[in-house]
């Protein structure tokens, strides 16, 4: 099985700093089979949207986008209390 690489460098990490997340936070939600929220292309750059959990029970909202064979964070943050609940829902849904 191939493990999964992430693409981080400064920009990217200094932007989800503002919205008080770290990499290993954002990793968490990717890797942890989240639900996908959304698909877009912004510039000609396929963008996928994620909600999920960290292991500590944080939930975000995580964009992502595939640069070569790793993947590249574009924003984490903490989603809207209306994403959360229905993230949460389907969540319960699942089991």
């Amino acid at each position: 099985m191939n493990e999964l690489l992430f693409d981080w460098d400064a920009a990217n990490i200094v932007h989800i700093a503002e919205h008080e997340v770290s990499p290993e936070e954002a990793e968490e939600v990717v890797l942890s089979e989240p639900q996908d929220v959304g698909f877009d292309v912004v510039n000609g750059e396929d963008r996928w949207s994620y909600i999920g959990e960290t292991t500590s029970g944080l939930i975000l909202r995580v964009v992502i986008t595939m640069r070569g064979d790793r993947i590249r964070v574009l924003t984490a943050f903490e989603p809207s209390r209306y994403q959360k609940n229905l993230y949460l829902k389907r969540k319960a849904g699942l089991r």
